[in-house]
């Protein structure tokens, strides 16, 4: 089958189409037909070799987690699903392929696209962890940096849906999109602390940082205490008293049932910037490297 890898870290241009065998289903796991997959700045910096050679431990690499798909193989022990089910999850080795094995899935709503879909499952599960952290619920006031992209988006719109009042940073030209997801826009920047202040008297219960660039310093000034800010950008937030989350103290797969769910109610979407086929990943990449974009990058197979 066709596979996007790399054999080596460094820039975009070390991906390349190859040709890989056919995974299959193993116990308590799934094999679909790819249609869509999603990119995460996640997938280009390990490419990259921001992590060195550690993750993952061995090349050549199949990128990408975030899949949607068909079923076509379902393994030993798994109820629940047949044939031909239409679903969206995380796969269990490399993504971008023809075919992929899946440890998580959820049944993909038949209103929404295989390319929004795969866009959703790492954005939608850090979303979700980063929520339950800070204890969002209804009647609170939540700033989230970087609202306009996948992350924020989101945070943003589960954060709304559970009734809490959302101040989401974005460019200016960002500010509709913003609104459209039922936030309050706000430009970000120095001076965002009195920006947000101004639009909140009342106090701010808690932050999300989902952009990194410096902002914990100034979402600190905001809370009602350092803890009360989580990133997942900035590794140097806990320095100032705020947290991180990367994953390793757990994982919220559930939040993708709740985005799916509310996505039926018309209250969740995910946009798609862009879409290129596997042999166009690089610009794909560099896309999501420039960190201007809203909503998520998909490939095509």
């Amino acid at each position: 089958m066709e596979a996007l890898q790399y054999a080596e870290y460094g820039p975009s241009s070390v991906l390349h189409v190859v040709d890989v065998p056919e995974p299959t289903a193993g116990p308590g796991r799934i094999r679909i037909a790819v249609r869509a997959v999603g990119v995460n700045p996640f997938d280009w910096k390990v490419r990259s070799g921001a992590f060195g050679d550690t993750t993952p431990s061995r090349l050549p690499v199949i990128p990408h987690s975030d899949v949607s798909g068909v079923v076509d193989e379902v393994g030993p022990g798994v109820d629940g699903i047949s044939d031909g089910d239409e679903v969206f999850g995380v796969s269990a080795a490399g993504g971008a392929a023809a075919f992929v094995e899946l440890k998580v899935w959820y049944p993909k709503p038949p209103g929404m696209s295989f390319e929004e879909a795969a866009g959703l499952p790492s954005v939608v599960e850090t979303a979700g962890r980063a929520l339950a952290m800070l204890g969002v619920e209804k009647g609170q006031t939540l700033v989230v940096n970087g609202a306009a992209g996948g992350v924020g988006s989101a945070a943003t719109q589960l954060a709304v849906a559970r009734g809490a009042t959302v101040i989401g940073t974005a460019s200016e030209r960002n500010h509709d999109y913003i609104r459209s997801l039922g936030a309050l826009p706000v430009t970000y920047g120095p001076g965002l602390a009195d920006r947000v202040r101004a639009l909140a008297p009342q106090g701010v219960d808690a932050a999300l940082d989902t952009a990194g660039r410096g902002a914990v310093a100034e979402l600190v000034t905001l809370t009602p205490t350092p803890a009360d800010v989580v990133s997942i950008a900035d590794f140097d937030a806990p320095k100032l008293g705020a947290r991180v989350t990367d994953g390793s103290e757990g994982r919220s797969w559930t939040a993708l049932r709740e985005a799916a769910g509310l996505f039926e109610q018309g209250r969740f979407r995910m946009p798609v910037e862009a879409t290129f086929p596997f042999d166009r990943a690089a610009e794909a990449h560099d896309l999501s490297e420039s960190g201007h974009t809203r909503g998520k990058i998909i490939l095509l197979p």
